[in-house]
């Protein structure tokens, strides 16, 4: 099992071009969490750093950006409700970010491997001294024949 101060905690890079938003979410939700690694344990802390570029542009399938819905309360009578492409023109990395803190843990724990992935609108980021390794994740693995 691991320890609080034990894991050594990498950066991971990702272009999101042309990806799908669920593919793409859970697998980082995977590396946040920690569970791509032999010594994860559940109370610790054991992800990596996740810096994600191009998030405008993701991709959903089928007719996701006209029919789905994001919708919020705020503390008025009703439902404020918005459509994907709608939220996409005004804020692009909120698609992405509300998809992985979904999948995280809802505790103190999950708010702190939420605080390590870092989403960037362009193909810019200012986390190169920390010399990001580079990885292809969100595709559809391909079936054995």
């Amino acid at each position: 099992m691991a320890k609080k101060g034990q894991v050594e905690q990498k950066w991971i890079h990702v272009d999101a071009t042309d990806l799908i938003v669920g593919r793409l979410a859970s697998d980082i939700a995977m590396i946040l969490m920690g569970k791509h690694r032999p010594i994860y344990t559940p109370h610790v802390d054991c992800g990596d750093f996740v810096v994600v570029t191009n998030v405008d542009k993701v991709a959903f399938s089928g007719n996701k950006w006209r029919d789905k819905t994001y919708t919020w309360y705020t503390g008025y009578p009703g439902q404020r409700s918005v459509s994907a492409e709608k939220r996409h023109e005004k804020q692009p990395d909120l698609i992405l970010h509300e998809a992985v803190r979904r999948m995280l843990p809802k505790n103190k724990l999950g708010r702190k491997m939420l605080s390590k992935l870092k989403l960037f609108t362009g193909p810019d980021h200012p986390h190169q001294a920390q010399n990001p390794e580079t990885r292809e994740l969100g595709k559809k693995l391909a079936a054995k024949s």
